[in-house]
């Protein structure tokens, strides 16, 4: 996918730095109250330009993006594959409320109710292959494949209701022999963001010849999990299938 022109980013950029004069390490050093006013102001500034100056027309459709969601029973019609940065960063600010750049240049965007893991929701399917291999217990929780499906398809359902996607490709792993293929769907563009700093970027040549994931990771942390379903306790699932990606 083409990269998109970093102008707006800029001009954010040159506008914090115009409003908030004091160096952010003086929040150590002094008047801490102005400082965090300045640091408000920054955000303002940053969310006006966001609102004001961005392209509207800076989308990119493919029909191979579709057609990779089509075949997982994703049917959103806009859909951003591997964007840069530039372009995530466009993207957050123009729709994902309370974003804004920082005066060191990074990108601030609101998580919800979780700002961290959650160790107790995480689940590993309880399968042939995990059976004996897997140490069972309050860290490794197990989970029946007929409950990891549901919340798949209700994960699944959600992205379904989102007016845009993001979806990034990358490695875990650097050793071409023993890395994994990931695919990561996500309607937040901070996440298709954390993902391209996370895994490992494919050349232009081995995105275009990823072919099928070894694992797919769909984020819909914005919709609860069933909590009446078997095995789950809250409406959070965080759940891994090694037998089907």
């Amino acid at each position: 996918m083409a990269s998109r022109s970093l102008r707006p980013l800029t001009q954010v950029l040159r506008t914090l730095q115009r409003v908030q004069k004091v160096h952010p390490r003086a929040l150590h050093a002094g008047r801490p109250a102005l400082d965090r006013a300045r640091v408000a102001e920054s955000l303002k500034a940053s969310q006006a330009l966001a609102s004001h100056q961005l392209p509207a027309d800076h989308h990119i459709f493919e029909d191979a993006d579709l057609e990779l969601l089509h075949n997982l029973g994703i049917h959103t019609e806009w859909v951003q594959h591997n964007a840069s940065p530039g372009t995530l960063y466009d993207e957050a600010l123009r729709y994902e409320k309370g974003s804004a750049i920082l005066s060191t240049g990074a990108l601030a965007a609101f998580s919800g109710a979780k700002t961290g893991r959650s160790p107790v929701d995480k689940r590993v399917v309880y399968e042939s292959t995990t059976s004996d291999d897997v140490w069972w217990g309050a860290v490794n929780i197990p989970l029946s494949e007929n409950t990891f499906k549901i919340n798949r398809e209700r994960a699944i359902d959600y992205l379904n209701t989102r007016e845009r996607l993001y979806v990034f490709d990358g490695f875990a792993g650097w050793d071409p022999e023993h890395r994994y293929k990931i695919r990561v769907i996500t309607s937040r563009a901070y996440h298709a963001l954390f993902m391209h700093n996370m895994l490992i970027r494919p050349t232009e040549e081995e995105l275009a010849n990823f072919g099928q994931p070894d694992y797919t990771i769909y984020n819909a942390g914005a919709f609860p999990a069933n909590r009446a379903t078997e095995g789950m306790t809250s409406g959070t699932s965080v759940s891994l299938n090694f037998k089907t990606g």
